[in-house]
């Protein structure tokens, strides 16, 4: 594990955007860039069109250490460049972003109003090349519709399990059990899950620790209890389809959380911007964002 990356994640400020929309999130995200389905003719291109909008928003003045203290990536991204240096490398060493790589490979159909995660048969294969290309940590993300008491279970437990086999490949592992905002059962599900991620929280040897990506909660500093946890390096909350205005309000009254938001951080930005609309943009999504994450935090 680098020292340093896990000084930096372990400080109080900044937060984690998160860049990692995978194949089948990535039509979604490039038409809301501003690039249509007929801006690319397969999928080799269009994953160097989102490349090209990733390089966009790592390569902005606007994207910096003292906000930004970490980026998620997809795979193909961790394998290209960003100006001829590889992109954990370049995010790291040139802007002081700890590197996390997303490593699920997407849901499956649901079962007790849940989607757990589909197999990953190559995952020790993608830890040692995570290792190789100096990335600090992992995410992988479960989905939770229903308050079911079978189905928050399940995705806990498939979460933990992964992510023990992570902590032994020497990455840290973002745990993200999302609960759907829309959800008829959001309070009651987010019960439920607080009280598994406690007790599997007792499986983790001493002196391991994980991180948690959670949808913010009905009640404000309901994962209080995790964010002081001996175990828990750090809590982060997703925009899970909140409005940025509205994630960052309620990121604002949960203290100790931070933000990694993806769609929310993107928000406002367009392939068709100048280079300096671009960076105004993103340089005000990253304060808000920033500014929020900052303001249950304490030095």
């Amino acid at each position: 594990m680098n020292e340093q990356q896990l000084a930096r994640v372990s400080d109080n400020h900044g937060f984690i955007a998160a860049l990692d929309q995978s194949g089948g999130s990535t039509p979604k995200a490039l038409l809301a860039y501003g690039v249509a389905e007929d801006g690319y003719t397969n999928d080799a291109e269009m994953f160097d069109r989102i490349h090209e909008m990733r390089t966009r928003i790592m390569t902005s003045p606007s994207f910096d250490g003292e906000r930004v203290m970490g980026v998620i990536l997809f795979e193909d991204t961790m394998n290209r460049d960003i100006g001829g240096v590889p992109t954990p490398t370049y995010v790291w060493r040139t802007k002081g972003v700890v590197p996390f790589l997303k490593v699920d490979r997407g849901l499956a159909d649901e079962v007790d109003g849940a989607q757990i995660m589909n197999p990953m048969p190559n995952l020790d294969e993608l830890l040692a090349h995570a290792n190789e290309m100096n990335v600090f940590g992992t995410k992988m993300r479960s989905v939770i519709k229903l308050a079911n008491p079978a189905g928050v279970d399940a995705v806990v437990e498939q979460q933990f399990a992964v992510g023990k086999q992570i902590l032994d490949s020497g990455l840290v592992p973002i745990i993200e059990p999302e609960v759907d905002i829309h959800s008829p059962e959001k309070a009651e599900a987010e019960s439920l899950l607080r009280a598994g991620i406690l007790r599997s929280l007792e499986t983790v040897a001493d002196g391991q620790r994980i991180m948690l990506k959670l949808t913010l909660p009905n009640e404000d500093n309901f994962y209080s209890e995790l964010v002081a946890h001996q175990k828990v390096l750090k809590v982060v909350a997703l925009s899970g389809g909140y409005t940025r205005v509205d994630a960052n309000a309620r990121l604002a009254r949960n203290n100790g959380v931070v933000a990694s938001f993806s769609r929310a951080l993107t928000e406002g930005l367009s392939a068709l911007q100048s280079d300096a609309d671009f960076d105004a943009t993103l340089d005000a999504s990253i304060g808000a964002i920033n500014e929020a994450s900052l303001s249950g935090t304490s030095d």
